[in-house]
């Protein structure tokens, strides 16, 4: 006896490949739609051939003939215990943002044979899409390996004080080789810098003790020179104290003098204004006016040489006759002014 299969199980069978089919032909229509975000783009290849680039927005692409081709990519990631590790993947958008690769510490061996460590993180952009997947195989460890390499060219050619105090001419010089070698690949390196630069560690404790000597070679010249200007500044002080000092006792002695002659001048003045009123006063007289000042410049001399406390003595003047003559002549004058 035969059973046939029932119209209800031939309807769930039915439903069964529809679902499938409407699943698939949602799958092929969403995997005909990319959307690119903005600043990234996506190489498309038609049957392993390149086709266009995708830029940002709504794309559509054909099925199984279109294909986004992928890149290597770098990304850092930091695990749980804060260590940082840096992972190489594959990716299929390319973003064309300024990116950053921050390599691992460096051996150098600088001109002067020093053994250094150096840290560098290298700006870069990718400016020319198609360049970047097609002609060359990995863009990030190229960029890495020929960093590394130019950072031994250019430390090399440098002492290691070069190195220490010449951080920028090493970023500039190594961002000038790396623009040029990158430019066949579609990157622009805008800049490289050192994060850290590392000698041994015999050597940063010669390099603290040459700078400790040097510091306190600074303090000493600085000390002496202080002691050096301060005797000059104390001596420039004497040294004008004393000019000062001179040039007031010359003006002083200047204007005693003149003051001295002044008074002179004012005392023979009325010595000659009162000869020239005696003179006049005498009129007709026969008599010598001189006689008369000869004679009280006698007395005033003998009045101060026994006008002393202890002055026992009397001394009288060499040429009495003198003195006695011109009293005469005094008396003479005397007499001569009462009969006028």
């Amino acid at each position: 006896m035969e059973y046939l299969p029932t119209p209800i199980l031939a309807f769930d069978i039915l439903d069964g490949i529809m679902i499938v089919v409407a699943l698939v032909v949602v799958s092929s229509i969403l995997s005909c739609i990319k959307v690119v975000k903005q600043a990234e783009q996506i190489v498309i290849e038609r049957f392993g051939k390149f086709d266009r680039i995708l830029n940002s927005g709504l794309n559509v692409i054909v099925p199984v003939m279109d294909r986004p081709r992928p890149i290597f990519w770098r990304s850092k990631r930091t695990d749980i215990s804060g260590i940082e590790y840096v992972t190489t993947s594959e990716r299929t958008t390319i973003d064309m943002r300024e990116q950053v690769f921050d390599f691992a510490k460096q051996n150098v061996i600088t001109k002067d044979n020093v053994n250094i460590e150096i840290d560098a993180m290298l700006y870069f952009q990718i400016t020319d899409v198609h360049a970047a997947v097609y002609e060359i195989a990995n863009l990030p460890d190229a960029i890495e390996k020929l960093c590394k390499t130019n950072l031994r060219n250019v430390a090399g050619k440098m002492d290691l004080d070069e190195c220490l105090t010449s951080r920028a001419v090493i970023n500039s010089e190594l961002s000038r080789v790396m623009d040029e070698a990158t430019d066949k690949w579609g990157v622009k390196v805008n800049r490289v810098e050192l994060k850290d630069i590392t000698p041994p560690h015999d050597i940063q404790q010669a390099m603290e003790k040459q700078m400790r000597a040097e510091r306190d070679r600074r303090a000493t010249i600085l000390e002496a020179e202080g002691e050096k200007r301060s005797a000059i500044l104390e001596a420039e002080g004497v040294r004008e104290s004393q000019i000062k000092r001179a040039e007031g006792q010359k003006q002083s002695e200047i204007l005693r003098a003149e003051g001295e002659a002044n008074a002179r001048i004012k005392v023979a003045e009325a010595e000659k204004t009162a000869i020239t009123l005696l003179t006049e006063s005498l009129g007709g007289t026969k008599s010598d006016p001189a006689q008369y000042l000869i004679a009280v410049r006698y007395l005033e001399s003998l009045q101060t040489m026994t006008s002393g406390k202890d002055n026992k003595v009397v001394y009288v003047p060499y040429e009495a006759t003198g003195v006695i003559g011109s009293l005469g002549g005094i008396k003479d004058l005397l007499s001569g002014i009462g009969k006028s």
